[in-house]
Parts: C-alpha cells; structure tokens; sequence
C-alpha cells in the first residue's frame, strides 16, 4: 500500500487526486461520524453517545469526536 493514498472516512472509497470526492450531507453538518479509517479504507468499529463519538481502526487505533474538536 502507498504511504499515500488516502480514503474518504464516510464512504471507504480510495481518495484520487484531481476527482470529486463528495463528503454526506450529514457528516459535512458535523451529524454522522466517520465509518472508515482515512488512512487505509478498513470498516471501523463505532460507538456513539450523546456528547460525542469513537471510531476505532484495528490497524490504525481509536479516534475520537473530542480530540477532533481541539483542532
């Protein structure tokens, strides 16, 4: 796999450069968290609760809504 290549967190479809990658409506209102690890396309285990969310990738590790808020 190249280092490189990046996935859509909503959709699991391999990011390619100079294409249209259309994000959900909902997840682009900040409403559906990612389903897919962005760094290698895999299903992610989540949990949702009512102040925030986890996603987990089984190579990549957890991410969570509360880290991403910090931004």
């Amino acid at each position: 796999m190249d280092m490189d290549e990046r996935y859509n967190a909503f959709t699991g479809q391999r990011i390619e450069p100079g294409f249209d990658d259309p994000t959900p409506t909902a997840a682009a209102l900040g409403l559906e968290p990612p389903r897919f690890c962005a760094r290698c396309g895999r299903r992610m285990i989540v949990q949702v609760s009512p102040d925030g969310w986890w996603a987990r990738c089984s190579r990549h590790g957890v991410i969570d809504s509360t880290r991403l808020e910090h931004r």
